[in-house]
Parts: C-alpha cells; structure tokens; sequence
C-alpha cells in the first residue's frame, strides 16, 4: 500500500524500541528532544537490520562495528554517530535487563571520539582594525571601545564581562578581580591600554549612560542597567561588521586571541592557565596546538626547501 506521494510508508516501529523510549520517558524523565533524538537514532538501526534482513535480537558485536561503518559512509559527525551509540547502548541494556536478550553487543563498543578543533582567533592586524572600530565621541562608542580592549587584553568569557564590577578594578596595580565559573575567585592583569579606555568610559560616558540608576555593574546597556550576555554579542557582532571580521568573530574568539598571541609571545602555560581561570591545564594544552601549526604555517610559507 502506498501513500499520498505514491511511496509506501515506513514500517512500523519495533515494539521494543517502543517500549524502551516509554521507559526513558516516564522513569528516567528526558525531554521530549532527548526522546525524538533517540528514536532517530533507533529507527536508523532498525532501517539497516531490515536491509540485512537481519532481526534486532540477531545483531552481534561484528554487526554493531558494520552499523558504525554504515554511519560514518552516511557522513554522520563523531558527535552524532557518538549520540546513536549512546542511544544503542541504553536500548541494548534495556532488552538485556528486561530479559528480553540475553547477550549485550554494545558491551564493549566505545564511543566515538569527538574530534576538538582548533581555536579561532584574530590576527595582530584584526585585533588593531576591530579596536579602532568604536566612534569614542559618544557614550556608547567609549563604553564599547572599553569592552572591546578589555577582553582583548584580559581574556575575560563573555558572562564575566557582563558580571564586572566598578570595584573589581585595580587601576594603581593594573589588575582585575573576576568571579568565574563556579564563583572561583583569580586576578588577571590588564594592560594600559585598555585601563585607559576603562577609565576614559567612566569619566565620560558611564554616568550619561548610568543617569539618575544606581548600579555597580561596569558596563552599561543604553538604558543605564547591567548590560546582558546577548547585548555583549550584539555589540562585538556589530563592530566585526564594521572591522570586516564578522565571519570570525564571537566574544570567545576574543578569549582565543588574547591565549593565543601570550603564548607566541612566550607566555608560560602555567600562568595563562591562572589568567584564562581553567581548572585542568590540559584544556589550556589547546592554545599550544595552535601556536604550532602557526610556526607550520610560518614555516612552509617562509622556508626556501619546506
């Protein structure tokens, strides 16, 4: 029988799916997309099973290896061919603790790993033409000149950008006291350039922006509350226009700029780790695979025999 289309309808789904996701849905309580995912990913192995003519209950260590290869020619990313692994493994685990199969096949089937790329960043030049971009004749202008330089030269996220406070500056020392993930206390150095726009934005422009509010937050929004974390893309988005890096540019990219030129500056990776307020190295590890494959780059554009 076929459809309106003309094509003939998709099976019908395994009970045992069925009965797997009814489970996740009332007794493990995941969201409706969780369920919608792990259906998609559930109806994918029942559609390569049928082609094989293969039952759920027949597939075997060798089969889940010959599903992956399926998934990996059908172009699927690590991080989604890892979401239909996680979604098979609970399903076989289901049958296995439901009694309905003796032998779990994904017992000792990994995961993908997830390839991490590299961290974008701006170039020195970029950097220039991105922190010229603000018109400091107006409030707005000085504040966003101030943001811009400030997370250029602190490495600061996005969240402790809009959390700063006027008193979490230190302008006779040149230091920042910043709150970060986990409300984990650090001191990051700032550099005289972008103090002085600090400095410069609350002289001149906070307290037009501020008016008759009182608020301890640094950076302002136009009507004189706590700037918010969309406001802060907003006007990083709009100054990447203006310099001609708008395919680049987000605020973490600026967090990446600021690791990335320390490091090719000589920085130790123990005191960036300090400043950027990672908890493991390893994640700062991530900063030294770039400055290599910028001496690659360096290297085979340069070098007479590279």
């Amino acid at each position: 029988m076929t459809g309106a289309t003309g094509e003939a309808p998709p099976p019908p789904e395994d009970a045992r799916v069925t009965d797997y996701l009814d489970h996740l849905r009332a007794e493990r309580g995941l969201s409706p997309n969780t369920i919608a995912s792990y259906r998609f990913d559930l109806r994918k192995l029942e559609a390569w099973a049928r082609s094989r003519e293969q039952k759920l209950e027949d597939i075997k260590v060798r089969d889940v290896a010959s599903f992956l290869a399926h998934l990996r020619a059908l172009g699927l990313s690590a991080r989604s061919a890892g979401r239909a692994v996680h979604a098979i493994r609970g399903f076989f685990r289901f049958l296995v603790r439901e009694e309905k199969l003796t032998d779990d096949p994904m017992e000792n089937v990994r995961s993908p790993r997830p390839f991490k790329p590299l961290p974008r960043f701006l170039n020195r030049a970029q950097v220039e033409a991105l922190l010229r971009s603000p018109d400091c004749r107006t409030p707005l202008g000085l504040r966003d000149k101030a943001i811009l330089e400030t997370m250029y030269a602190s490495g600061l996220r996005a969240s402790e950008v809009t959390l700063l406070k006027t008193e979490n500056i230190d302008p006779d020392i040149g230091l920042l006291r910043i709150f970060g993930k986990g409300r984990k206390e650090r001191l990051v150095p700032i550099g005289s350039s972008a103090l002085a726009a600090i400095l410069r934005y609350e002289q001149e422009g906070r307290g037009l922006l501020l008016k008759k509010k009182r608020t301890r937050e640094l950076f302002l929004n136009h009507a004189g509350g706590a700037l918010s974390r969309m406001g802060l893309w907003l006007i990083v988005r709009r100054h990447a226009l203006s310099a001609g890096v708008a395919s680049i540019l987000t605020p973490h990219v600026l967090r990446h700029s600021f690791a990335t030129h320390l490091l090719e500056n000589g920085a130790d990776l123990r005191a960036l780790q300090a400043m950027l307020g990672h908890a493991d190295i390893s994640t700062t590890e991530i900063y030294t695979h770039v400055t290599r494959e910028r001496l690659r780059q360096i290297f085979d554009k340069f070098h007479p025999r590279a």
